[in-house]
């Protein structure tokens, strides 16, 4: 049902203005709240405290709930509780969310009410509301909803609790536990909802792996070389790769004892890091096959650091370009290419100078593309392995390189390998 279809049922059921009442829901609707529990909340505003939906409910495995189901009732096991808060209705409000899961799967909800649930709790979940999210129904316990407890265990093929390691963390789980070391870690003042906000930035490892992390409440125990318990994290897509954030509502415990770190990124092919849609610390290997446009001595605006273009910033128009470094390579492994970004400092390894070289380099041929030139001529046609942030978007695949270096592969294991890759 569209948005004037629901405005005009509760303006007719309600005795209210049409226009004010779909103003009203608009509104809620714009805070992801979900549509039933939005309506709901209008019939309180306006005088009708009845729930008109509370007898549609129709019992469902996990397995059966769709997008396209408005309530619902399921006896579920709590995996996951998540406390967060959020804009909604003009006010600052608390919300829980997680996962449930029962035989037939697992499911993320959103509770706008507090009813008491724990992790590894066994619930009766009466009339809830479902909504799409993230392309997958969620469900949504609101004023409407009953919740029982049971005191007999659900069995669920599950782990309760949401404790995870750094490689299984994907974007939208809540409620989760982590154990990692705090590799490093600086204050930043962003604008946030309520102004100018203090946060802390950073990387945290473990034995599987690297990720982002944001303190939203800037604690101590978030220090570089600092080994902590992160108790209700949420994670969320940062420049295409899962972040952990703390919240005002998380936990942090320092640990007595040390997280043994890999010292290596895993190693995908390229075709599988692409697929992955995106990986904060990951190892490749390819053959370098070109240089893109853009690459060796830059351009860029002194006010955002963006490249310029014949002296053109796209947000800031005509600026004094100030000079720098930087190489687009296109890595190619067999089962897909990707572009490999190098920042100056790898730019100057690649090249064999720095800045000032360049820019003489350029001035004596007088031509700026004589530095790519010179870059291309050492690492096109070489192999290297690659180690970096690998994004993905609509644009193509994007590796920001920490590392590169050529790869010294024993020539018989490299025809191998090309072999197996081109036969698969």
């Amino acid at each position: 049902m569209e948005l004037e279809a629901h405005a005009e049922e509760l303006a007719s059921d309600l005795g209210v203005d049409k226009e004010e009442v779909r103003d009203d829901l608009d509104n809620l609707l714009s805070y992801s709240v979900p549509v039933e529990e939005a309506k709901q909340s209008l019939r309180r505003k306006y005088g009708d405290g009845s729930d008109s939906s509370a007898s549609g409910a129709t019992t469902k495995t996990i397995e059966e709930i769709g997008t396209g189901d408005s309530n619902v009732s399921v006896t579920v096991r709590v995996l996951t509780v998540g406390k967060r808060s959020i804009q909604y209705n003009g006010e600052e409000s608390v919300i829980l969310e997680g996962e449930v899961a029962d035989e037939t799967g697992k499911i993320s909800y959103t509770s706008w009410e507090e009813f008491g649930f724990e992790a590894g709790d066994t619930l009766t979940i009466g009339n809830a509301g479902v909504r799409e999210w993230d392309n997958k129904p969620e469900l949504n316990l609101g004023e409407s909803t009953t919740v029982e407890r049971d005191d007999s265990t659900l069995e669920v093929p599950f782990d309760v609790g949401g404790e995870a390691t750094l490689a299984e963390l994907t974007p939208g789980d809540r409620g989760i536990t982590v154990e990692a070391e705090i590799l490093d870690s600086e204050s930043k003042t962003i604008d946030g909802r309520d102004g100018e906000t203090a946060i802390l930035s950073g990387e945290l490892a473990d034995e599987t792996g690297k990720l982002p992390l944001t303190d939203w409440e800037p604690r101590d125990e978030v220090a570089a070389g600092e080994t902590i318990r992160i108790e209700d994290a949420f994670v969320r897509e940062f420049r295409g790769v899962p972040s952990v954030n703390i919240s005002e509502f998380s936990t942090v415990t320092s640990l007595s004892r040390d997280i043994a770190i890999s010292e290596t990124a895993p190693r995908h092919s390229i075709r599988d890091a692409i697929e992955s849609g995106g990986l904060y610390d990951v190892e490749l290997v390819g053959n370098v096959v070109d240089i893109r446009d853009g690459s060796g001595l830059i351009e860029r605006c002194p006010q955002c650091g963006r490249v310029t273009q014949n002296g053109e910033c796209r947000s800031h128009g005509a600026v004094e370009g100030e000079d720098d470094l930087r190489t687009k390579a296109i890595l190619d492994d067999g089962t897909g290419t990707v572009t490999v970004i190098l920042d100056d400092d790898l730019t100057s390894e690649v090249y064999g100078g720095g800045l000032e070289a360049a820019k003489d380099h350029a001035r004596d041929a007088m031509d700026r593309e004589v530095v790519a030139d010179q870059i291309a001529d050492g690492v096109v046609g070489r192999e290297y392995r690659v180690r970096g942030s690998l994004t993905v978007d609509d644009f193509g695949a994007n590796l920001e390189a920490a590392e590169f270096v050529e790869h010294a592969a024993d020539p018989a294991e490299r025809a191998r390998r090309l072999l197996s890759e081109v036969q698969s």
